[in-house]
């Protein structure tokens, strides 16, 4: 393949920032990601620096008023809750929960709701500055938003998550809404969780209130096609951007995917039965490799029973970084954000990085790659299926009327690959790379919104 391009309730409001199994594998977000722990050692990158960076780094080369700049580097809105659950043998622990919203200039914000043990408020602020670039990037009237608690969701028993969620759910209910805001699941949170989500705000309300959020169960107003959004919308714009490139198909492509939850396992399953080759896929413990390709099916089913992808037969163990290494043509990083950093960029050997997660690169690493002839399809395109999704179900969920899924994917496909043909066309003109091209249809589209709309007062 040749190569181709705090305390409960402190809120803060438009305050600029300092330059700063109990549940199955994530069952559909707008923004999921794979814990593929731990994160690497050779650098600690922050989320938020690496959002501003970007931000920064584009708002320079489109010479962006500095007002707008100075507006869309802060989040609009901050929520830090800290609240006590009972536990099944009687004590009391306390949570930490967070609830960002970045940007409502185009609608209510949209977002993931996280369950990890490393979420921070930092983190939150990058995820949420990064679903306004992909919300506004895909044309939706939404901003962007994020949340989550500190926890680790397999500690806790089923009854546990459940009432952690529902009081989470209580003490965030002042920053959400059909109409205000609408979480949906992301790492370690599920249909399940939403569905706790849904009814706890439905009973405060007194009557059902299905979209206040998304990644919901169909039998309650979820969407049919939700669940393998994200991983399939990976599958359409790689392939989409493979044939635009260099002529190929997926067809014999060869693929390794870092994070095995339900956006890598949906985009290795969809590559498979369009004839690529996945030869790699890892998760927190590790990962498998064989050249001869893996079939997706059975490593789920070696997943589900034994819990991790280790001592997987027919497969060579491999880590996580090998796994970044390996001379691929499509490499897939979808775990967790600061995968690909300055120190391990140069060992990449793919032809393409298609973006899964969310902020998996660093702005060092893209000019590393670039220099490589790497071409980077960034996450505010590569992963944006999965809002796209939630969009439609919420549009469901309002009017009570529902698609089949044969149409939720057809206008998917359509919106992922109408707004990439934009973001293509625009590093053409502007000479600039795709992620570069993307954010800058973005910011403009948030720019003049927010200048149609003036400033209140």
């Amino acid at each position: 393949m040749a190569p181709i391009e705090g305390q409960k309730g402190i809120v803060t409001m438009s305050t600029p920032h300092a330059d700063v199994s109990v549940l199955s594998p994530v069952a559909g977000a707008d923004d999921e990601a794979t814990p593929c722990d731990p994160k690497p050692e050779i650098e600690q990158a922050s989320a938020y620096q690496v959002a501003l960076g970007q931000l920064d780094r584009v708002a320079a080369f489109m010479h962006l008023d500095e007002g707008i700049h100075r507006s869309l580097r802060s989040c609009q809105r901050e929520l830090i809750v800290h609240f006590p659950v009972q536990m099944d043998d009687g004590h009391i622990r306390i949570f930490t929960g967070f609830r960002v919203h970045h940007n409502m200039t185009k609608g209510p914000t949209k977002g993931g709701l996280r369950y990890h043990p490393s979420v921070t408020l930092d983190e939150c602020r990058a995820l949420a500055m990064w679903m306004t670039w992909k919300c506004a990037l895909m044309n939706l009237p939404y901003g962007g938003a994020k949340g989550g608690v500190i926890v680790d969701p397999a500690t806790l028993s089923p009854r546990e998550l459940e009432k952690m969620t529902r009081r989470y759910a209580t003490e965030i209910s002042p920053f959400i809404g059909p109409e205000r805001d609408i979480p949906a699941p992301d790492v370690g949170t599920n249909a399940q969780v939403m569905a706790w989500i849904m009814d706890t705000y439905s009973m405060h309300r007194g009557y059902s209130v299905p979209a206040i959020v998304t990644g919901k169960p169909v039998q309650i107003g979820g969407t049919h096609g939700r669940e393998q959004a994200t991983g399939l919308g990976v599958t359409y714009v790689t392939r989409a951007l493979l044939k635009q490139r260099c002529g190929r198909s997926l067809d014999g492509v060869t693929v390794a995917i870092q994070g095995f939850g339900n956006v890598g396992s949906w985009t290795a399953r969809t590559m498979y039965e369009r004839g690529a080759r996945v030869v790699a896929v890892s998760d927190k413990s590790g990962g498998v490799y064989n050249a001869r390709g893996l079939d997706p099916r059975y490593l789920q089913q070696h997943l589900k029973e034994h819990g991790s992808l280790s001592d997987y037969p027919g497969a060579d163990a491999i880590s996580n970084q090998e796994l970044l290494a390996l001379a691929v043509d499509v490499l897939v990083p979808a775990a967790l954000e600061g995968q690909l950093t300055r120190q391990n960029a140069a060992q990449v050997r793919a032809t393409v990085v298609a973006e899964a997660a969310n902020g998996p690169t660093t702005p060092e690493a893209d000019e590393i790659l670039a220099d490589k002839g790497v071409l980077v399809i960034p996450d505010i395109i590569c992963n944006a299926g999965g809002v796209v999704v939630s969009y439609f179900e919420w549009v469901q969920s309002l009017q009570a009327f529902f698609w089949d899924e044969g149409e939720v994917r057809r206008q998917m496909e359509r919106t992922l690959l109408d707004n990439l043909e934009v973001a293509v066309g625009t590093t053409t003109r502007h000479s600039c790379d795709l992620r570069t091209a993307a954010y800058m249809i973005a910011i403009r589209r948030i720019e003049e919104a927010l200048l149609l709309r003036g400033f209140y007062p």
